[in-house]
């Protein structure tokens, strides 16, 4: 229902741990429908596959670079075998109409039509004394919880899930049948962005991306109270000794807050896009035993970003979404092309890798991420890629070309083994038609220095921006590595850690 790449706002005194949704329909709607613009209308879900006219580079907002960490999409989460909760009084009047209609200034300067952006990364927060005497009131109250529930956080999302589906069972088939995956990712995202409510620039465009991602679940308005209801019941049970009426009103305000800035966004993209795209397998290469290349072609127009990624699903495991980076820069033929690489136990990717074959069609979400390049700067690009995470930086790579641009581009394509290496042909050719590329493979097995320890020896890398993919362990390395050289955070982009701990999974 909720995503966590990577990867949730009055006052009451009643706890909101009951068996109902405390009325739930018109608790929340877009605060203003938005206006379709000249010649746009939904487009119709299950639409016959087509030929495809060729897709432009629309534009997707300002350009931003992600802080270090941010937390990722969630997905359906898992969840244990629920158990009956116990009964609390229902929600009351006032905090119902408190959810219905939340204050204008929750956030400030938000604006509910707003187009869609790139996805902005939330780094991990926590409140320091100098923070805290910034931080609002409603800020405060909801670290404090998270800080005590923090200790018994499987415990609060196995709870939370219970009161989920034993009060609201309608709501199960919106998650996945085997949710052992992802069974945190929901309540994390939720906590994530609630512990963000201060931090406006960038939790709005990150919840306005969330409720446009969340729409290929069958996420709908009404399906918001459910899960608020059942967050603030768990978060009220696990933090007994803190909890009392001023901290579940700061609770209420915030998810309200949070959830009606997602729905709004919701509402508008459901004039722009469809909830998702069908794709047909037009190709499969099986590069290694377990590394495939496959190519798709969309029902519709599928526009994004080069180093972007999408979310997507098999017709063999419904429900459960993995992330791909695109391999390319957008193409006039409308196809996309991911690098797939089968791991141990991954029902997705081995259903890629081993399954997949021409004429099968599988469910791509809408394009996310923001490790995209600034074609405004003519400053080098410094990448590193680890394993298929060479596949956004060839993305990258012909971005530049296509714009005619000769800044430099230095590639650090990092692996384990030469076998690894599946696809330096085609950055070696690349290096070959474009002079102001340079391509350096770093083999752990081969190399005395590790990948971060080889980006040492060259540079310098002042006038660079850095853009890193590949495996968590890899990314979190090389970021370290770039800080201690010099460049700063703000031009270090990659996408979510979190996020990528599950990517082709």
């Amino acid at each position: 229902m909720f995503e966590a790449r990577h990867t949730m706002d009055a006052p009451t005194t009643a706890s909101a741990d009951n068996g109902t949704s405390g009325g739930g329909d018109g608790w929340f709607t877009p605060h203003k429908q938005p206006e379709p613009t000249p010649g746009e209308q939904e487009m119709a879900e299950g639409s016959r596959l087509a030929a495809l006219r060729p897709v432009g580079r629309t534009p997707q907002g300002a350009d931003t670079a992600p802080p270090a960490q941010d937390a990722p999409q969630p997905a359906p989460a898992p969840t244990p075998a629920p158990a009956p909760a116990p009964a609390a009084p229902p929600f009351s009047a006032e905090q119902t109409r408190s959810i219905a209609n939340p204050a204008p200034h929750a956030i400030p300067n938000h604006r509910p039509t707003q187009p869609p952006s790139p996805e902005q990364h939330l780094p991990p927060q926590r409140a320091n004394p100098a923070q805290a005497q910034q931080a609002s009131p409603d800020a405060i109250l909801v670290r404090r919880t998270m800080a005590e529930v923090a200790p018994v956080a499987d415990k609060v999302t196995s709870y939370f899930y219970a009161l989920l589906f034993v009060r609201h069972p309608d709501l199960r088939s919106l998650f996945p049948a085997a949710m052992d995956t992802q069974r945190d990712r929901l309540l994390k995202a939720l906590l994530t962005a609630a512990e963000h409510i201060d931090n406006t620039p960038v939790l709005v465009d990150y919840l306005q991306n969330l409720g446009r991602g969340h729409r290929k679940y069958g996420t709908r308005a009404e399906h918001y109270p459910a899960v608020g209801e059942c967050l603030i019941g768990a978060l009220s049970k696990y933090a007994p000794n803190i909890w009392d009426p001023e901290l579940e009103a700061a609770w209420v305000r915030t998810y309200t807050t949070i959830s009606q800035v997602m729905i709004d966004a919701a509402a508008t993209d459901e004039l722009r896009a469809p909830a998702w795209w069908y794709a047909e397998v037009v190709a499969h290469d099986l590069r290694t035993p377990d590394v495939a290349v496959v190519t798709v072609r969309p029902d519709q127009p599928y526009p994004f970003l080069a180093g972007q990624y999408t979310s997507l699903e098999t017709p063999w495991w419904p429900r459960i979404w993995r992330h791909y980076s695109f391999a390319s820069a957008p193409r006039s033929d409308g196809l996309l092309s991911f690098h797939v690489k089968a791991v141990p136990a991954g029902w997705v990717s081995n259903a890629l890798v081993h399954r997949a074959r021409p004429g099968d069609i599988l469910r791509l979400g809408p394009p996310t991420g923001s490790m995209t390049v600034d074609h405004t700067t003519d400053s080098g690009l410094l990448c590193l890629g680890g394993g298929t995470g060479i596949a956004p930086i060839k993305a990258l790579i012909e971005d530049v070309a296509e714009h005619g641009e000769r800044r430099p581009v230095e590639v650090f394509y990092g692996a384990r083994t030469d076998h690894d290496l599946y696809d330096i042909d085609t950055m070696l050719r690349l290096q070959q038609s474009h002079p102001w590329l340079s391509v350096r493979a770093v083999i752990d097995q081969l190399a005395r220095v590790q990948l971060p320890d080889a980006i040492r020896q060259y540079g310098p890398w002042n006038e660079f921006d850095a853009f890193v993919s590949g495996p968590p362990g890899m990314i979190r390395s090389g970021v370290d590595a770039l800080r201690d050289i010099g460049i700063p955070s703000n031009r270090i982009r990659h996408d979510s850690v979190e996020e990528l701990v599950v990517i082709g999974d």
